[in-house]
């Protein structure tokens, strides 16, 4: 097994009226002036944003909002919130929302802390941030999991280029996660966001590396609970039981627990960047619709971990005589899955019509860096590679 170093330091307060305890929390880590950073009009509808305000003034901590973050968060409200915040000399960073405003203030928070610096940089690997402001989340949409993670994703509007960043000074100081602020999400919302998570422990999970036993185990229990879950809010929108399973099992997923000692891939998230940056497709149904070509192309880099997902994860009999069909049907059975919870199983059902040869082209441009760099770890896929997953997910 592989050596690891595990930091997750974000506190969490989750429960019912867990937002309540939203100003001593930024008191506690330092905030004394807090960007209220949210995405359209559902914060504003439920009437959270305006619980929050009301709290933060109460608690005698001045703040300023700023709103208007859309899946895959843009490049330029960062650039917006950059300025805001050094104009209102802003020293804490609060989202309002699920990953996309966590992870655009992420981005603030760097640009905030690194005057003189092209935020854009950091995702390029440019330039690296030398410090970021405090960022701290009230969590609506579970899914990302950007609540406890060192990550953000931007995309860059300027050619459509979305790109990921990872520093440990990223991770959030505190997560607020109150369950029931989930009920009023959509059917595909949730079921996008719990095949995110799922995929967030799946990239740990396929790994050449079998000897960390039990974080193989724990990545079982969270996608086995996961499958259960979806079913359970889906059938029911206002079960708190299963909410707080979905809510809890977003953060679990993606906080580093779940690939201990192994080494990750990250190959389908890739992957997936380029779909989202080209068409703007929820990132968790683009996930699923890229998944199924990136499992068949590897499975032969460990056939016996694909087969272990099948049965432990996916209830397929064990053809001991046959591990490859066994590993097939556990494909198989996760696109049955994805099809259940509505959820495409390639880009043609994900964007609704055939994609084109120059579009395939342009995304392994990007992916690939014009063919200067790689991704994934349990097969690195080069150029070539990541044209024959797009072709075979077309």
């Amino acid at each position: 097994m592989r050596d690891f170093l595990y930091y997750a330091p974000t506190e969490v307060a989750f429960g019912k009226e867990s937002e309540e305890q939203v100003a001593p929390l930024v008191k506690k880590y330092g905030g004394t002036k807090v960007l209220v950073h949210y995405g359209g009009q559902s914060a504003i509808r439920s009437g959270l944003l305006d619980k929050v305000c009301r709290l933060l003034t109460e608690g005698g901590i001045d703040y300023v909002k700023l709103g208007g973050v859309v899946p895959n968060p843009r490049l330029s409200l960062v650039h917006e919130g950059i300025a805001l915040c050094q104009r209102e000399k802003v020293d804490f960073i609060l989202a309002v929302g699920g990953g996309s405003v966590i992870d655009s203030g992420k981005a603030i928070a760097m640009g905030v802390a690194n005057p003189g610096q092209e935020v854009w940089h950091f995702y390029l690997s440019l330039a690296q941030p030398q410090a970021a402001l405090p960022v701290a989340s009230v969590l609506t949409i579970p899914a990302a999991g950007s609540e406890m993670s060192e990550s953000t994703v931007i995309t860059n509007e300027d050619g459509g280029v979305k790109l990921g960043y990872s520093n440990d000074m990223l991770r959030p100081k505190f997560a607020i996660m109150n369950p029931e602020r989930t009920y009023t999400l959509p059917p595909y919302q949730t079921a996008a966001g719990v095949t995110d998570m799922m995929m967030h422990t799946m990239e740990r999970y396929f790994t050449k590396d079998d000897d960390m036993d039990l974080t193989t185990d724990l990545a079982e229990a969270v996608l086995k609970r996961m499958k259960t879950a979806v079913f359970g809010v889906l059938a029911n929108p206002s079960d708190y039981r299963q909410r707080a399973q979905v809510m809890w099992g977003g953060s679990v997923a993606h906080w580093g627990l779940t690939g201990m000692g192994v080494s990750e891939d990250w190959a389908t998230h890739q992957l997936e960047h380029e779909l989202s940056g080209m068409f703007d497709v929820t990132h968790g149904a683009g996930l699923a619709a890229v998944w199924p070509s990136w499992a068949r192309y590897t499975m032969h880099e460990n056939l016996s971990r694909f087969v272990r997902f099948a049965v432990n994860v996916m209830d397929v009999p064990n053809d001991f005589a046959d591990p490859e069909a066994t590993a097939n049907k556990g494909i198989e059975a996760m696109e049955r899955f994805y099809h259940a919870i509505g959820m495409p199983i390639n880009i043609h059902e994900l964007i609704g019509r055939d994609i084109t040869d120059d579009e395939i082209a342009e995304m392994v441009r990007k992916c690939s860096r014009d063919g200067k760099a790689t991704c994934g770890s349990l097969k690195v896929l080069h150029a070539a590679d990541m044209e024959a997953i797009y072709r075979m997910a077309r």
